[in-house]
């Protein structure tokens, strides 16, 4: 399955406006919803009250936080939020994670800075940590380097497929290791030298594990320009997607599932600002239904 969605504010006054995007995007048939996660701003709405308000009035799409801020969510307490919302939802969630970065924020709220090794392994305690918490089974103990838990019974709901925003090879390793998907950081895509250095530290990491690299999904953030009319070029000088007419996205799209096994696109609008409603209804009505039917 190839995933279709699109990224919305978290802008406290862009409230209204967010609301009636999501409603658009679930009544149009697109599979992902997205919103970010920053909790140190206060002009910004956290990022799982926000999702549980749009997944509570919408019927079809999932939602994803994209990526959740681990270093500010203990993962135990994360596994409860992520498998609650999968019980209200009937599965419509995609748990999205992240090793943390902007260390000075996560510091004012009061949580501890970490050091990048040591980020990385709390990053990978936790995607292991939360993923033994769903499912049922026999309670669980974990007692890791920055996450424990002691006799915990695990939900009864399973956890969904967990995607990760690696950047570094640790990091990316982890993905490889113990992920269901990636999401390319800085809005990299299946052509830029991000993605072409990356995603072979995944395909490793997850063989050397006994995993099939095939299995761990490559999602992107795709922000861009739809226009009425076709453009003379759609890649900028560095190669990032500028955008163009439908037709002109549908033959991008097409050709990276076919030929770099994409299996997600989430629309973002230019600068990774949030689409408006005419581009929203183009991408949905015009470039998501043409894309799924030329890859079968």
């Amino acid at each position: 399955m190839v995933h279709f969605g699109i990224g919305v504010s978290t802008a406290v006054t862009a409230v209204p406006e967010t609301l009636q995007l999501a409603g658009q995007a679930d009544r149009s048939g697109l599979d992902l919803i997205t919103v970010s996660d920053h909790p140190y701003h206060a002009d910004r709405l956290d990022a799982y009250a926000e999702l549980g308000v749009l997944l509570g009035r919408t019927e079809r799409i999932s939602g994803l936080v994209s990526v959740t801020n681990l270093p500010t969510r203990p993962a135990s307490m994360l596994a409860r939020t992520i498998t609650s919302l999968s019980a209200l939802t009937g599965g419509r969630i995609v748990l999205g994670m992240g090793v943390g970065g902007l260390w000075d924020d996560i510091a004012r709220l009061g949580f501890p800075k970490l050091t990048p090794g040591q980020a990385v392994r709390a990053f990978e305690e936790g995607i292991r940590l939360v993923k033994l918490l769903g499912g049922g089974g026999a309670p669980v103990t974990f007692d890791g380097e920055f996450h424990q838990v002691t006799d915990l019974e695990p939900a009864a709901e399973e956890v969904p497929p967990v995607w990760t925003g690696s950047v570094g090879p640790k990091s990316l390793a982890v993905t490889g290791r113990v992920a269901d998907g990636w999401m390319p950081g800085h809005a990299a895509d299946w052509l830029s030298e991000r993605y072409r250095t990356s995603r072979p530290v995944i395909d490793k990491a997850a063989a050397d594990a006994g995993r099939d690299p095939a299995e761990i999904a490559t999602v992107y953030n795709f922000p861009g320009r739809i226009t009425a009319e076709p453009l003379s070029r759609t890649r900028a000088d560095d190669g990032r997607w500028i955008g163009g007419a439908p037709e002109q996205w549908i033959e991008e799209l097409t050709g990276a599932v076919l030929e770099h096994d994409a299996a997600g696109f989430v629309l973002f609008g230019p600068g990774g600002s949030t689409p408006d409603r005419t581009a929203a209804a183009r991408w949905a009505g015009e470039i998501v239904p043409a894309v799924r039917e030329a890859v079968g």
